[in-house]
């Protein structure tokens, strides 16, 4: 049963990169996030994309995951600039992300840094992992994004580099397959149509088939059509 006027919102970031501790903290930032929303599991055309200003210098190794450069964001907003839109966009929904760890910690980090008093979106948002989920599903198996794409046949195409938005439409058809439930159809016994079997039928089944063999002029035929067939 799908909760009426149920909202949620899927989401992805890009960043500037991670510590060689993998520690998101430290003086990373988010360079691109692209949010997308649902209600009762259709999509409403309502989105919010952005690509961020970081103040800082983006990572080698993170530049080849999204090929955004450090000229292309020069003049675009920062974090603080755009943050309000984001709060009210998420604020009271389930947000679906793959890899809560990475995502939500990033926005934690984000708002904390802004000092306004919103430090943990779990405060004021469900969170939902469907990283956790195709876990659950796929034990054992790679499941990242394009893995998933690859087993539900969904079509990633013009994905050479990660983008935030196309990710996250991505992963609203990604989730929308892994939490479709088929339901067992019951049927009524009133539907099922008694078969009356005669009462001689066992007689007639026990008697052994009578083999019929081709006669000589028969498989004297049949060879001269096989010889046809061969030329």
């Amino acid at each position: 049963m799908i909760k009426k006027n149920l909202r949620q919102v899927f989401l992805d970031i890009e960043t500037t990169g991670m510590n060689k501790y993998g520690c998101i903290y430290l003086n990373h930032k988010i360079i691109e996030i692209g949010i997308i929303e649902t209600i009762n599991r259709k999509y409403t055309g309502r989105y919010i994309h952005y690509y961020l200003y970081p103040q800082r210098s983006i990572e080698s190794s993170a530049y080849k995951i999204h090929g955004i450069s450090e000229s292309f964001l020069s003049n675009k907003p920062t974090f603080k600039d755009i943050y309000k839109e984001i709060f009210n966009f998420i604020k009271n929904s389930e947000i679906i992300v793959h890899n809560s760890n990475f995502d939500i910690s990033f926005l934690d980090y984000e708002f904390f840094l802004l000092n306004i008093g919103i430090n943990k979106i779990k405060t004021f948002s469900t969170i939902t992992d469907t990283l956790f989920i195709a876990r659950k599903l796929f034990p054992g198996k790679k499941n990242n994004l394009d893995a998933l794409c690859a087993r539900y046949k969904i079509t990633n195409i013009n994905r050479n580099f990660h983008s935030a938005l196309l990710d996250a439409k991505i992963l609203m058809k990604l989730y929308m397959y892994m939490t479709s439930i088929q339901k067992e159809i019951n049927f009524s016994r009133n539907y099922i149509k008694k078969i009356k079997i005669p009462k001689n039928f066992f007689k007639y089944y026990k008697k052994p088939l009578k083999i019929i063999f081709a006669t000589k002029k028969e498989n004297q035929t049949h060879l001269e059509y096989m010889k046809k067939i061969i030329k």
